[in-house]
């Protein structure tokens, strides 16, 4: 008895040093953790190609419905900076196993609710226990690999980051159309219980400090949960309700700045603060995060408007939708392995400045959008943009967590991976907003042009009328049929004219990020990272 004991204690330790773990250990750890990564991900878009149908099923408003995307967004951006204090206190092993356990419940909610209430509680759930697993997987990467090996793990974690997102409308809208909106959700279950399971049995790369439980910062917790949360709340709800103009989102805008403020406070003065914000006192660091924000600023905000487009401009389906944006996947994948021998051999500023500027051509491109576009009109764009992102991935991924100890790289990887976030929901928002009003002043320039050339006007909608009195034999609803349809015209022209402005934005944005690139100043060689002394 005592020796079985003895054994099960000496396999709870973690090793002397992750990184001297058989390669095949380390590479089964990291891939049961990307696995985990990518489920959490890809269920945050996963949902965007069946809301209509989750709408019809839970009988919800139209304004409750996007709540279910809003409500995970919120719940996970809380919990991305929290996972590096809970690591700490847990260690990665029993975080990652309740993280991927919880997630897998919690799906198995959404895919029972019975109303939209319950809906969106279960998606904030899923949303919560699963941002640890995004975190967690990057700076666990870095602890286990050095050298060659750790070049692969931006590359590697980089495409699991960007492909899933873009998966998931294409892989909802599937299951939706096979099986059911619920099984967006059930579909989770088998590989989130083999995901727990291995986990449980694979981790061992720290140890728990569970004496740090018993000294939370409440204060800073709740600070944080306020400031990211009413953020997100602000940036999602914005674009729909003309921003300060409406009460709720002037309130939550305030909630967040105060909460903002306490949050710092609290992290620089705090004997136990939730997220240490040491990590930005590196300079390249910063410009590695700020180059994260805009990177995900430009792909989720891209990733956004290009089904809009093909949905309201095209009358796309769900599938169709997902078959023309899948091309960018593809580059991705493509560009991941060239991405990750050029961090090898190459400055990091170096491919970063290739990737902006690739990134930025992508867009411009695609800022001469008609409203004719397809599959082929947006392939080389789209190629373009998928594979750009792994070269302004993978090296700001080396920039930000390079030369950490064990503890700092968890707070790293946490801030690093909300920049993104961030960066997205940022995007997103004002690119809807954009979107609004370009559309709003094109249509006004159109009917200033309509008014100043009316006759033209007026015989173009006489040939409609003549037209489609061959079908309808009254002819005021003629008239009427023809004038309607001459809006839509008009609206669908101004729609897509809009769409083009927004792109051409954005591309100058990537420009104006090239000037922070000669700044940056890369640890080449990063030693591997030093265990960390909290261990119990």
């Amino acid at each position: 008895m005592n020796a079985i004991t003895s054994t099960v204690q000496a396999a709870a330790l973690p090793a002397a040093s992750p990184a001297d773990l058989p390669n095949a250990r380390k590479f089964l750890i990291f891939g049961v953790m990307a696995f985990g990564q990518f489920m959490a991900l890809i269920d945050i878009q996963i949902v965007a190609a069946s809301l209509n149908d989750i709408q019809a099923g839970l009988s919800a408003a139209p304004e409750e419905i996007s709540w279910i995307q809003t409500g995970y967004l919120i719940a996970e951006l809380v919990m991305i900076p929290f996972s590096a204090f809970l690591s700490q206190a847990l260690s990665t092993r029993w975080l990652f196993v309740a993280s991927a356990a919880l997630f897998t419940a919690a799906s198995a909610l959404c895919g029972a609710a019975w109303d939209i209430e319950s809906m969106i509680l279960f998606r904030a759930i899923q949303g919560f226990v699963g941002g640890a697993m995004v975190p967690l997987v990057f700076a666990t990467g870095f602890v286990l690999f050095s050298g060659p090996q750790r070049a692969m793990i931006p590359a590697i974690l980089g495409m699991v980051s960007v492909l899933a997102p873009t998966l998931g409308p294409t892989v909802g809208g599937w299951l939706t159309d096979a099986l059911g909106w619920r099984w967006i959700f059930y579909i989770n279950l088998l590989p989130g219980i083999a995901i727990t399971m291995l986990a449980a049995a694979l981790i061992r790369v720290d140890r728990p400090n569970l004496a740090m439980l018993k000294r939370i910062d409440y204060t800073h917790f709740a600070s944080m949960a306020l400031f990211l949360g009413a953020l997100q709340y602000a940036l999602e709800e914005g674009p729909r309700r003309e921003w300060f103009s409406e009460p709720a989102i002037a309130i939550a805008a305030w909630i967040s700045a105060v909460a903002f403020a306490l949050f710092l406070e609290r992290s620089l003065h705090s004997d136990a603060p939730i997220v240490r914000v040491s990590p930005f006192r590196r300079p390249t660091f910063v410009f590695a995060c700020t180059f994260n924000f805009v990177i995900g600023f430009g792909l989720y905000a891209s990733t956004y408007l290009i089904p809009v487009f093909l949905g309201q401009v095209r009358d796309f389906t769900s599938l169709q939708i997902g078959g023309t944006v899948f091309v960018t996947g593809i580059a991705q994948i493509a560009s991941t392995a060239i991405a990750a021998r050029l961090s090898q051999r190459v400055d990091p500023r170096k491919t970063i400045t290739v990737g902006l500027v690739l990134f930025a051509t992508s867009l411009w491109l695609t800022s001469f959008i008609e409203p004719e576009w397809g599959f082929e009109a947006f392939l080389l764009p789209q190629a373009l943009r998928g594979f750009a992102v792994m070269l302004c991935i993978v090296p700001s991924v080396g920039m930000a967590l390079s030369g950490f100890d064990a503890t700092e790289l968890r707070y790293a990887s946490s801030l690093f991976n909300l920049m993104r976030n961030l960066g997205g929901a940022v995007g997103i928002a004002i690119a809807n907003t954009w979107l609004q009003d370009q559309a709003r002043i094109h249509v006004a320039r159109f009917g200033e042009t309509l008014g100043e050339g009316g006759r033209q006007a007026t015989e173009a909608v006489a040939m409609l009328a003549a037209r489609i009195g061959e079908y309808v034999t009254d002819p005021v609803l003629a008239q009427l049929m023809a004038r309607a349809q001459f809006g839509q015209l008009v609206g669908r022209e101004a729609m897509t004219l809009a769409f083009g402005e927004v792109f051409r934005i954005m591309s100058w944005i990537f420009v104006a990020a090239l000037v922070m690139v000669p700044f940056c100043r890369p640890i080449m060689n990063a030693p591997p990272v030093k265990p960390s002394a909290e261990k119990a």
